[in-house]
């Protein structure tokens, strides 16, 4: 629109121009008129199409703008769910029964994945009275084996959090107190002559509480050892409960190739005794051929006498018939 509105003004300019002046006295000054009005074309074109471009541009600024925007949108979404469940996970550690359900889930998800279902129990209650969290039914000579989650965090807390050398030693000792009670209950509680194995297990749900009692706390792992207790964060038990599973498979297969031995011994036996019969059986035979001979020789005897006596019959008959003709011929 602009264009057309310089090129019509500039046009009238030059023909007022030349009609109020002489062709001889202003003939240059058209041509450069002409030159003046092309170079202004050109600039105002230059301008038009470098305002088009840079529109074209800024739309796709605007564009690229908009999409960026929507994946920060996306992205603020998404933390501020991460940011809920974080503090969702706050809320469950911070609560001693909460952290204590936590740490049971995660031992009864890790168990159900590795083990038959026919080879373990969850909150089974012992003769002593006291409930497990979980038992694996392995028999004897290893006996069932007690899994028992603890989760120790606020001390661990406090000594990781500590700045101050002193108190870090400290909250250290306390973090070993607590474990090593941990461990005293297990054993106290979980190891049963008679019902239960000679080892129990301390289920640790945290890799790094883990990860610190094993660097940290040296002494404690001894005591645990002494009293047959294992310690295991979640990597650890996966690997154990894999062993387990090899352990349950191997009894599995004793327990069967047992029970196909009894079998196969019957089966020895029953040949044995089929064995027995069919020689008894032959002796029968035997005996009954004997038998069938000594008939057959009784038969013939029988058939001959009988052979003997049709003849002598025969003989009285034809001395009757010859004498009862001769009274019937006198």
């Amino acid at each position: 629109m602009l264009l057309t509105i310089s090129i019509i003004f500039l046009i009238s300019y030059i023909i007022r121009h030349f009609k109020s002046s002489t062709r001889e006295n202003h003939i240059s000054n058209l041509d450069s008129k002409v030159d003046l009005l092309f170079n202004t074309l050109n600039n105002i074109q230059d301008k038009l199409g470098t305002n088009i471009n840079n529109n074209t541009k800024t739309e796709e600024h605007l564009k690229n703008m908009g999409e960026r925007l929507a994946v920060i949108d996306k992205a603020q979404s998404t933390f501020d769910q991460l940011t809920d469940r974080v503090n969702d996970l706050q809320n469950i550690l911070s609560n001693k029964q909460l952290r204590g359900a936590f740490g049971e889930v995660q031992l009864e998800n890790l168990v159900k994945d590795f083990l038959p279902h026919n080879s373990y129990n969850f909150q089974k209650t012992l003769s002593s009275g006291n409930r497990v969290d979980c038992i694996i039914n392995l028999n004897h000579p290893h006996g069932p084996i007690c899994i028992d989650a603890k989760f120790p965090l606020e001390n661990y807390r406090q000594y990781i959090s500590a700045s101050n050398p002193d108190e870090k030693k400290r909250f250290l000792k306390d973090f070993g107190i607590s474990v090593l009670k941990h461990i005293n209950d297990i054993a106290e509680k979980y190891i049963i002559p008679g019902e239960t194995g000679e080892i129990a297990i301390m289920f640790l749900p945290s890799e790094s509480i883990y990860a610190e009692v094993n660097i940290k706390l040296e002494e404690i792992i001894k005591k645990a050892r002494e009293k047959k207790i294992i310690l295991c964060g979640p990597d650890i038990l996966m690997f154990l409960l894999n062993t387990i599973t090899g352990l349950l498979r191997n009894a599995s297969m004793n327990e069967a190739a047992g029970k196909i031995q009894i079998q196969v011994n019957l089966l020895l036996k029953d040949l044995e005794r089929l064995n027995d019969r069919v020689g008894k059986l032959k002796t029968h035979f035997k005996l009954a051929q004997n038998d069938i001979v000594e008939i057959d020789i009784s038969g013939e005897k029988v058939y001959k006498r009988g052979f003997k006596i049709n003849s002598i019959d025969t003989y009285k008959k034809a001395i009757e018939n010859e004498k009862f003709n001769q009274i019937n011929n006198k």
